[in-house]
């Protein structure tokens, strides 16, 4: 095809616009070029292979196993569960926790009739469910004694100091060079954490008197023939033989440990523990939300090291700030508080050397106007009568 002739003169631009047309026009009858991609949209500078585009900008949706949330079931030879929890580390939780243990094995009168009818004094044991961080060895007293021995079926045996059976991820650990287990990490991903849960969860055999010779079925096994067998061994053991209460350490946090315990134990109450900081309570915030939703009941809130007692004049010092946001929150969501934990050195002293301070029903203190040096005086020890009355409580909401 040839470019009409005119008589009239045109300018330059305008030439070079009649010629892009008169190209545009010719090419139009040519078949169009192959793309790389399929895609009908053509390719530009910052999509060169022309791929399809995601123009809502919605995450890709990843596919799940499983047909839901597992059954929750409970602790073999256990009768009532109390978790104990903080949402956040360094606000005395274990200490709680082993304290409380403590206190419900001294406070037998108000152990109701529905969970253990006799007279005797009630079968209190203490779960320490942080992987990476256990406590419960140095507070209780039971720091490189060696592992746990197994029954038959290679169920753990739990160790026994001032009347609570314990367990914990820290009598399981190798010891070091320097022939303790105290150095020892726990360098772990995701799946052994959580494998590690289970089997503190449910291999642990419970019942009074358990050894080496006693066999036992393994109820976290998933086949029903063994299932069955394991129910049938728990309902012919004595009542008497069961843990009344298990107290259950749980790590900071809400994280993979927290809900499978949520989702895979029945539990009875919950304890959340928080300081006056609001930056803590921020957190046992969240504990609660969690708790919430997975419908676990919440016995209370504890406030540690809520104030602290001057051993010279009475006085009460909130050292860590006022408690009104604490009290604000409680009764915003309606929930009690259980105790307030005194800032006592006996606390932490006494967990140091494995002896928590609810063994004690006085405690020596300085006097002397507050000089250093002064002569010590025997006082009641009030952050025991602040655990024993969080224990009768406790006792109430697990009936």
């Amino acid at each position: 095809m040839s470019m009409p002739t005119s008589s009239v003169r045109i300018c330059a631009p305008c030439r070079r616009v009649a010629l892009l047309q008169h190209h545009l026009a010719r090419t139009a009858r040519l078949p169009s070029p192959r793309l790389f991609s399929s895609t009908p949209s053509a390719p530009s500078h910052d999509n060169p292979l022309g791929l399809p585009r995601n123009n809502e900008r919605r995450p890709p949706q990843m596919p799940r196993r499983g047909t839901g949330v597992p059954e929750k079931r409970s602790i073999p030879y256990v009768k009532k569960v109390l978790a104990v929890s903080s949402g956040k580390g360094g606000v005395g939780k274990s200490t709680i926790s082993a304290n409380l243990a403590l206190a419900l094995a001294q406070t037998a009168a108000d152990c109701p009739s529905s969970i253990s009818a006799s007279p005797r004094k009630p079968r209190i044991g203490l779960l320490d469910l942080d992987i990476f961080g256990p406590s419960v060895p140095k507070l209780m007293g039971l720091e490189d004694v060696g592992e746990p021995e197994l029954t038959q079926d290679g169920g753990l045996i739990p160790l026994v100091n001032h009347g609570i059976s314990c367990m914990s991820m820290g009598f399981l650990l190798p010891p070091g060079t320097s022939g303790s287990n105290a150095d020892t990490p726990v360098v772990w991903r995701g799946m052994m954490v959580m494998k590690a849960t289970q089997q503190l969860l449910f291999d642990v055999d419970w019942r009074r008197g358990a050894s080496p010779d006693t066999p036992r079925s393994d109820a976290s096994n998933s086949s029903p023939a063994t299932a069955a067998a394991a129910a049938a061994t728990t309902s012919t053991t004595p009542a008497e033989d069961w843990l009344d209460v298990l107290v259950i350490d749980m790590p900071p946090g809400t994280g993979d440990v927290a809900l499978s315990l949520s989702q895979l134990v029945k539990v009875d109450g919950a304890v959340v523990v928080s300081t006056p900081q609001e930056v803590a309570l921020i957190d046992a915030r969240k504990g609660v939300s969690m708790f919430n939703k997975v419908k676990v009941p919440i016995a209370g809130l504890v406030l540690n090291m809520s104030h602290f007692v001057s051993p010279d004049t009475g006085r009460a010092f909130e050292l860590f700030g006022p408690s009104r946001p604490f009290d604000d929150y409680a009764q915003q969501r309606g929930l009690p508080i259980l105790g307030r934990i005194p800032l006592q050195p006996d606390v932490s002293t006494g967990g140091d050397r494995g002896q928590p301070t609810v063994l004690r029903p006085t405690i020596q203190v300085e006097s002397g106007n507050g000089q250093v040096g002064g002569a010590a005086e025997t006082r009641d020890n009030l952050a025991r009568d602040e655990f024993l009355a969080i224990a009768k409580q406790c006792w109430q909401k697990l009936a």
